[in-house]
């Protein structure tokens, strides 16, 4: 999930907020304004909403060390984090590399529930040093504050302890999993599978409160559940994906043919060239033989269309030192999540500073559907001797099944 405002960065990760954030912490603080109404009648309207918004904000403040925590134990074991992004439902670290162990799985899955639990007791520490819990003294706005914080945090740690996959708890129990197994492949679809039974009986418990009088709150416990449904799902699918593109490198399935266009070309004239006569979806720009970058549809749409006459393809392309490269011994596997974390959707090739072609998620994606048209086993490969060549290309494959499918 990208983040749409940047906050900072912490530890070399940089924070940023959701849009969807906005929308959470204002009904947050809507209903904190009516929880300190109900309980702390004597207050006036001013002490109840300052108090909310302050609660509000902090509440946010202990999701950020939450997801913190999850970050700075994952780089102490040498896995790099891109950021932490707060949205609608808590926070999300953006790992880079997965952890290649049990024993790291569970140290970064268990981080974040154990930070929530000692930020709520200490919260409640302080609450009570403060006079929380004396006979017939009056609770102060700070106390009152600190108590919704120590008691939320501590519901959090409990809730993401839940071992449903992909939350902390389904995260610990796969790495239990994995430890037992040594399979870290059974272990997330294990854990994958716990995580939709949970994120039912979220669904099913939250109609059943819908239709008893919870209102809101039942209709929250369904939103909740569908989403754990949809993550662990994702997560399932995952797998399935990983075993299917394990051992097949970007040399197997990279386009061989990019067509090469000059630096000086207009926009409007490649557009009518080039785009709109040919199938590729990537170009390299060269200037006397050197690559410089590359352009794509995506790159030209950027532009008005009224100055495709004056601006040149160099103007529009995204220069080589911004590109993302993989060389030809690349994992496709690597190449696409590198491609997820970009938003791109191609990669270039490049080996000993040559561009050796492109490899874009339409031939990875194009790879899964022939295999499972094919109903290949996963375990298949094609022969050695093949690999890199014509006669094993993912294009040929297609058109060969496109014909067979007509007969």
């Amino acid at each position: 999930m990208r983040s749409t405002i940047k906050l900072g960065k912490i530890s070399g990760i940089e924070i940023g907020l959701h849009y969807s954030w906005f929308i959470i912490a204002a009904l947050i603080a809507l209903s904190l304004g009516e929880h300190f109404h109900q309980v702390y009648p004597n207050w006036s309207p001013a002490k109840i909403w300052i108090s909310a918004l302050i609660t509000a904000a902090l509440f946010f403040v202990t999701l950020l060390l939450h997801e913190l925590a999850h970050s700075l134990v994952a780089q102490k074991h040498g896995l790099r984090i891109s950021g932490i992004t707060l949205f609608a439902l808590g926070g999300v670290s953006q790992m880079q590399d997965d952890p290649t162990d049990a024993k790291t799985e569970f140290s970064v899955a268990i981080a974040g529930p154990v930070a929530s639990l000692i930020i709520g007791f200490a919260c409640l520490g302080i609450a009570m040093g403060l006079g929380w819990h004396r006979p017939n003294e009056p609770l102060t706005a700070v106390t009152a504050v600190l108590v919704w914080l120590g008691y939320i945090n501590i519901l959090l740690a409990i809730f993401n302890m839940i071992p449903g996959f992909p939350l902390d708890g389904g995260r610990v129990l796969r790495s239990i999993i994995w430890a037992v197994t040594k399979n870290p492949d059974r272990s997330t679809r294990i854990a994958a599978g716990v995580g939709q039974v949970v994120a039912l009986l979220f669904i099913v418990d939250g109609i059943w409160q819908f239709f008893h009088g919870a209102g809101f709150g039942g209709l929250w416990m369904v939103f909740i559940g569908w989403f754990l449904m949809d993550a662990a799902k994702a997560s399932y699918a995952q797998v399935g994906v990983s075993e299917e593109l394990r051992g097949i490198r970007v040399s197997d399935i990279m386009s061989r043919d990019c067509i090469a266009v000059n630096r000086g070309m207009s926009l409007q004239n490649f557009v009518d060239s080039y785009l709109l006569t040919t199938s590729q979806r990537c170009y390299a720009v060269e200037d006397q033989g050197r690559l410089l970058g590359i352009i794509t549809p995506r790159d030209v749409s950027k532009i008005p269309r009224d100055r495709w006459e004056q601006t040149t393809v160099s103007e529009a392309m995204r220069p080589l030192k911004e590109l993302h490269m993989v060389s030809p011994d690349t994992p496709v596997l690597d190449a696409l999540k590198l491609m997820a974390r970009n938003d791109v959707n191609q990669l270039p090739v490049v080996a000993q500073g040559s561009l050796q072609g492109i490899v874009s998620r339409s031939q990875i994606v194009q790879l899964l559907q022939v295999r499972a048209a094919l109903r290949l086993p996963v375990a298949y490969r094609p022969p050695a001797e093949l690999n890199g060549r014509n006669e094993f290309d993912v294009r040929s494959m297609s058109e060969m099944l496109s014909r067979h499918s007509k007969v």
